[in-house]
């Protein structure tokens, strides 16, 4: 009896105690049951914070979305970016719009929500920065080549220490050797800046080596913070010092280059606008102060000839400037044997009455082509195969500038070519030299003068072509050049048409070089000086000609 007495409350406790066991099992069952489920739905549906209009929480979205990755990922990040993401007002639901209608943020999916209950995921700098590192993290991994590099290239630029784990799983990942480097370059960015894990001198050395062997703005904008960083190394601090100094000299140089190339494409420009004044001024001695208003009208005819070819054969717009090439010469041309004819045979020995019939006839057309197609500017649009640009070490180089050096040198090679080895260039020449004595050997000087003169006006059109793509088409495009194209003919020398080339890229680097010294202005006063007093000196220019009508 005491046996059983005693195993009474024995057994009594021992079932309390497998009821409480039994009771934390059941808690710990209905956790991961119901707790667990909510975390990984979470975890799943890293979109969900977009859906909020809290920007910390968008923001921290991004930043999940770019560490999930998937399928869906780089579509959602673009079309925020692009602010084509939109959220339900009422529920979660996000829907990317698209040309064709909408789809499902999350599948996919083609959808037709209800639009009146939809509103723009919100977006503002926190948000835009975010999405600029996620996209750059995923394309970095999954990415095409040149996505590739482009994330590595914004990795560069930001060298946040954050991102060190992806650049290092790219570095593990990659082939590349050109996205390699710009990785290492990304990875030594983010060790010198502030943030940074700390790591040992050698490591902050080789990186501030790294980034001096790379050069440029962005690793002078990281090795200069360094420089002044207490939580570097010393040394390091000094070698980012020493680093900064071999970088301006470098960027110094590289200045000079980019300058140069500037002052080369503008006196390309200038040759363009000069050789046909050369020719004329050269040959017939007549001061056409028109001159600008033709390169003008080969301007205006580039423009429409874009449009013709736009309205009748839109396949063939990318070529409508080559197209357009012959069309300003042939109208310029011929317009400026129509002058010729009708004005300037008249005043032949009047330089004075000459100036002023231009002039007018000048502001006549400036007037004539104000009334047919208004007074404000015309968009001349640059073929796609003529946009952008590369880099040639540290020049960036413009494609559309460097077409036009080449258009001008083509263009003087053809004048060359039509001045020594055709007869209308013989009979220019001789006409050139000793007009009384080509008249008494037969050449018709009329004649020569009409198809000079148009020639020269035909040339004027070319450098309208040419010009447009780079300055703004309006009825006063002409009065931007005409001063200083009769610069490069008299500087050079009348009628010469290597003198007008050395005229030109001297004139053209010149100007670009004094600008950063003494300003824009002032650096063109300047060089307008330093040019009239080499002419009181060789009152013919660099490159005079010879010839008895000439001396005389």
């Amino acid at each position: 009896m005491a046996d059983v007495a005693m195993s009474g409350p024995a057994a009594l406790s021992g079932r309390k105690m497998r009821n409480g066991v039994r009771g934390i099992f059941a808690v710990v069952l209905l956790s991961l049951l119901f707790i667990q489920p909510q975390h990984a739905r979470a975890d799943e549906d890293a979109f969900a914070g977009l859906a909020t209009t809290q920007f910390n929480t968008i923001a921290s979205s991004v930043d999940q979305i770019a560490q999930q990755g998937g399928p869906r990922a780089l579509p959602v990040l673009r079309a925020l970016a692009d602010r084509k993401l939109f959220a339900a007002r009422e529920g979660d639901g996000l829907f990317i719009r698209t040309d064709s209608g909408w789809e499902d943020a999350r599948s996919g999916a083609t959808v037709t929500p209800d639009e009146e209950n939809l509103r723009p995921v919100r977006v503002n700098n926190r948000v835009r920065l975010a999405v600029v590192a996620a996209e750059a993290e995923l394309e970095l991994v999954s990415g095409t080549p040149a996505e590739r590099q482009a994330s590595a290239n914004v990795f560069y630029q930001r060298h946040d220490p954050a991102m060190l784990p992806a650049i290092d799983k790219a570095l593990s990942k990659t082939d590349d050797a050109a996205l390699k480097d710009t990785l290492l370059n990304a990875r030594a960015a983010a060790l010198l800046s502030p943030g940074a894990p700390a790591s040992d001198a050698q490591a902050q050395q080789q990186a501030v080596a790294k980034l001096k062997a790379a050069g440029g703005l962005d690793a002078r904008g990281v090795l200069a913070q360094a420089s002044t960083s207490e939580t570097l190394d010393p040394t390091t601090r000094k070698a980012a010092e020493a680093a900064v100094s071999s970088i301006d000299f470098k960027l110094k140089l590289w200045g000079f280059g980019q300058d140069a190339f500037y002052g080369l494409s503008l006196g390309s420009v200038l040759l363009l606008a000069a050789m046909g004044l050369a020719i004329t001024f050269g040959v017939m001695g007549v001061i056409n102060m028109a001159h600008g208003e033709l390169m003008m009208i080969g301007a205006y005819t580039t423009w429409l000839t874009q449009k013709a070819v736009f309205s009748v054969a839109p396949a063939l717009g990318s070529f409508s400037l080559i197209l357009a090439i012959p069309a300003a010469f042939l109208v310029c041309g011929a317009l400026g044997i129509v002058i010729e004819r009708g004005l300037i045979r008249f005043l032949y020995g009047r330089p004075l009455e000459t100036l002023l019939a231009t002039w007018g006839l000048s502001l006549i057309l400036q007037q004539v082509i104000r009334s047919l197609f208004g007074p404000t500017n015309v968009a001349v649009i640059t073929p796609p195969w003529l946009s952008g640009s590369f880099h040639l070490g540290g020049i960036e180089v413009t494609i559309d500038r460097l077409a036009i050096m080449i258009f001008a040198g083509v263009v003087m090679a053809g004048l060359m070519l039509v001045l020594r080895r055709t007869p209308l260039g013989l009979e220019m020449r001789a006409v050139t030299q000793n007009r009384r004595m080509a008249a008494l050997m037969g050449i018709r000087t009329a004649r020569v003068d009409a198809l000079t003169f148009g020639l020269g006006s035909g040339i004027a059109g070319l450098a309208g072509v040419a010009v447009s793509q780079i300055d703004n088409v309006s009825p006063n495009l002409g009065q931007s050049y005409i001063i200083d194209s009769f610069l490069v003919v008299v500087f050079g020398g009348v009628g010469n048409l290597w003198g007008t080339l050395a005229a030109a890229a001297t004139l053209g680097v010149g100007g670009k070089a004094l600008e950063p010294l003494v300003g824009a202005v002032s650096g063109k006063i300047l060089l307008l000086v330093l040019v009239i007093l080499y002419i009181q000196r060789h009152p013919r220019g660099m490159f005079p000609l010879r010839g008895r009508g000439v001396e005389s």
